[in-house]
Formats: C-alpha cells, sequence, structure tokens
C-alpha cells in the first residue's frame, strides 16, 4: 500500500486539541503545558495544528454529562475537542496520580459513551489519544496506564508510542522547564509520540471504523 508524502497536497492538514491539567492558573509557568506545546510542535511536522487548552482556566464543573448546566465551560471545550482528530492530555504527577484536574476531564469525557453518530458510532471513534506526563517523582508509566486506558474506554484510538514524559530525581526541585537538553530521551519520546499518533489518525480519517 502506498501512502502520500507530506509534500503531497491531497494530505489533509488534521487537528489536535492539547489539554493541559496543570493545577497552576495562567500565566503561571506550567511544565506540563511546555511538554504539550513540544508535542504539538512536534505533531506539527506531519501537517497537525491545533491549539493547547489550559484546563483549570475554565470553569470546568464536576460531573460525568456534555453540559453540567450553570455556567459550565466544558461544552466549550467539548466543541475544539470534537472537532479534533488528535488529543493529547498533558498532566503533572501528584502523588504518583494523575492531576485532579486530569481526572475531572476524565470523568467528563465518560460522557461520551453515550454520544454516537447516525451510524451508532461513539463520536470519540476515529479519535487518537496520547499523553505526555512530567512530574519530581516517580509514577511516569501509573499515570501514563491510568489516562490511556481511560482514554480508550471512552472510545479513543491509541498509537504505538503514544506517551512521552519526563521525571525528575524523587523528592527533588527540578522542573522540567530547568532540566536542560534532552533530545535522546523525552524529546526522542515526543517525536515517535507525533509520527505515529498523526500516521493512525490520518489513516482512521480516510478509513473511519465500522458501523455499530
Amino acid at each position: 500500500m502506498c501512502y502520500p508524502t507530506r509534500e503531497d497536497s491531497t494530505v489533509p492538514t488534521l487537528r489536535a486539541l492539547v489539554l493541559c491539567c496543570t493545577l497552576k492558573p495562567s500565566p503561571a509557568p506550567s511544565s506540563a503545558e511546555l511538554l504539550g506545546r513540544e508535542v504539538l510542535t512536534a505533531l506539527s511536522d506531519h501537517d497537525v495544528d491545533g491549539e493547547v487548552v489550559r484546563v483549570v482556566d475554565h470553569d470546568v464543573r464536576f460531573g460525568v454529562s456534555t453540559d453540567e448546566g450553570d455556567g459550565d465551560q466544558w461544552p466549550t471545550i467539548r466543541e475544539k475537542l470534537l472537532a479534533a482528530q488528535v488529543l493529547v492530555i498533558a498532566t503533572p504527577i501528584w502523588l504518583g496520580q494523575p492531576s485532579s484536574v486530569c481526572k475531572m476531564v476524565l470523568e467528563r469525557l465518560d460522557a461520551e459513551l453515550s454520544e454516537t453518530d447516525a451510524q451508532g458510532r461513539l463520536r470519540t471513534f476515529g479519535k487518537v489519544a496520547a499523553v505526555a506526563v512530567v512530574g519530581n517523582e516517580d509514577g511516569a508509566h501509573h499515570v501514563t496506564a491510568e489516562v490511556l486506558q481511560a482514554l480508550n474506554d471512552v472510545g479513543f484510538t491509541v498509537a504505538a508510542s503514544a506517551s512521552t514524559y519526563w521525571v525528575g530525581e524523587a523528592m527533588g526541585k527540578t522542573d522540567y522547564a530547568d532540566a536542560g537538553p534532552k533530545p535522546d530521551t523525552t524529546g526522542a519520546a515526543t517525536k515517535a509520540l507525533a509520527a505515529n499518533t498523526a500516521h493512525l489518525a490520518r489513516l482512521l480519517a480516510g478509513h473511519p471504523y465500522p458501523a455499530s
């Protein structure tokens, strides 16, 4: 099978949404957002554009529906998600766990189990998920496993090597932004994530899952 090259004008530009799940509201620096933006930059090398949304900057309510009402701003974020072919969750590690903001996002995505298209497929089918994790303690593999499993449960597809992470020394003080060049570790993982995720998203865009 022959696939079009990046230079082929018939290759569609895909859309990505990076949900940054830092606990810090803007404009505070966020290592999770930094890594999320690095993933978005890497995706741009594969004709994927998009944006980063820092979830805590929005009034997202706790719940498991698509709209919790009373000013809930999740529906606005959800519109961006539904318009994208790629979803990246960028989260810090706290106590070895995904952040509370990340868990809230996953709870809101539970509502997608009741949302289907005209052919009976979940609206998340055909969308590809990836995760970026930062922290100053161990737990990146655990966080990655939790987040990717949850996203797969609600209909997202996961490519090979769909995660990138950086963790500093346990109980350390160094943030990802201050850790210096990482081209052979986190950088290489980010490139692999972007290449495989974009490839799979483009395949699914051209060949959707069958009707339910």
